[in-house]
């Protein structure tokens, strides 16, 4: 065996999103201990620079430390209790995942099901909660990865809010690819990746609790089931003046990643990345036209950063994707669920979020379906 030396890839699949230099230059440097002085002021940017991403002033903003799935155990975990109702909007895979994290908890789900590739309905998700008194949290994902949905998630936590629930918000894939007010909309708790449209490497969970989510937290009945994943004392390490207690070993060098990441994005400014996304779909939408090619969803409900194309009957989806991987260095994602074999996902998140991205890979697609572009 010898060192491994992975491949140049431009990977424009779900997630992970490409690397900058500076972000993988940032993990290379010296480890220092995750107690340190020194590392606690970087903690502390960290938890400012997560604020300006998710446009919130929530004391408990911090990066949870393991992928975008332990952000959503760790919201439900901390909130939900056994007993509890929560209504669940599920139109994609990661609703099935919010469902099981509430069964397991031993809490109720009450599930609002919409189809595959449609944004969540409002009416219905009104419906369930005006006929279900006293549900704890209206869960929803705001960017559906499997589908490239983009639910209204401004709508959605007011309607948790008018009837005294907690909203549960999957940002996995909008941080930082799409408008996502936290503070304006009522957002109580809401979990993302570090490997999306942030672009740092895969690994850490933002998640951010308003008030009345941590209000909820310290009044519960039972402890939290998870020991590491109980915000209560996760906080003890993350935030306060004086000497943090020890909860686990940080990844340190993963933290140092997501700062660059960070800054990377603050420096470009929210408003300018949400642009470029958007720049890019249109730029992607227009070349797959000129191939055949097009997407699942409507145009109205389109994430910019995570494109869903319908895949041309007769076509072997698994095939193009392998020769775009061999011959082209591209990668791109498959359907899940019901849409397996149906769509390819193609993600432009983050620094994967260019122009040259966009002709690549639809140059790389017309060759692998031998279509000519006009």
């Amino acid at each position: 065996m010898t060192s491994f030396h992975p491949p140049e890839v431009l990977l424009l699949g779900p997630g992970p999103s490409p690397v900058a230099k500076r972000v993988l230059d940032a993990m290379a440097r010296p480890t220092i201990g995750h107690l340190d002085p020194r590392f606690v002021g970087m903690m502390d940017e960290l938890k400012e620079l997560l604020r300006y991403a998710f446009e919130t002033r929530n004391t408990l903003t911090v990066p949870i430390s393991a992928p975008g799935s332990a952000g959503m155990e760790a919201a439900f975990v901390n909130l939900i209790e056994a007993g509890d109702k929560v209504v669940i909007c599920q139109n994609g895979v990661f609703g099935a995942r919010m469902r099981e994290n509430v069964i397991r908890i031993g809490a109720t789900p009450i599930m609002v099901n919409d189809p595959f590739g449609m944004p969540i309905d409002l009416g219905k998700t009104e419906a369930a909660l005006k006929a279900h008194l006293g549900v704890k949290a209206l869960a929803f994902v705001h960017a559906e990865t499997s589908t490239g949905v983009e639910s209204d998630a401004a709508a959605l936590c007011k309607l948790a809010q008018e009837h005294g629930a907690l909203s549960i918000v999957d940002a996995v894939t909008s941080l930082g690819g799409i408008p996502l007010r936290v503070d304006a909309w009522g957002c109580d708790a809401v979990y993302s990746g570090s490997q999306k449209c942030l672009s740092a490497p895969p690994g850490l969970s933002p998640l951010t609790f308003s008030d009345k989510a941590v209000s909820a937290l310290k009044s519960r009945k039972t402890p939290v089931r998870s020991w590491f994943l109980d915000l209560g004392l996760v906080m003890n390490y993350w935030q306060g003046s004086g000497a943090r207690a020890y909860h686990h070993t940080a990844p340190i060098n993963m933290l140092y990643a997501l700062h660059e990441a960070l800054l990377m994005f603050r420096e470009e400014g929210r408003e300018a990345a949400f642009a470029r996304h958007r720049q890019n779909h249109l730029r992607l939408v227009a070349g797959l036209a000129t191939i055949g090619l097009d997407l699942l969803v409507a145009e109205s409900a389109r994430l910019p950063q995570l494109n869903a194309v319908k895949v041309p009957e007769g076509v072997d989806e698994g095939a193009v994707r392998k020769r775009l991987l061999t011959d082209f260095n591209i990668e791109i994602g498959a359907g899940l669920g019901e849409l397996a074999g149906r769509i390819w996902r193609i993600g432009l998140m983050g620094t994967g979020s260019t122009a040259e991205s966009v002709d690549r890979v639809v140059h790389a697609l017309g060759v692998c379906l031998g279509a000519r572009q006009a």
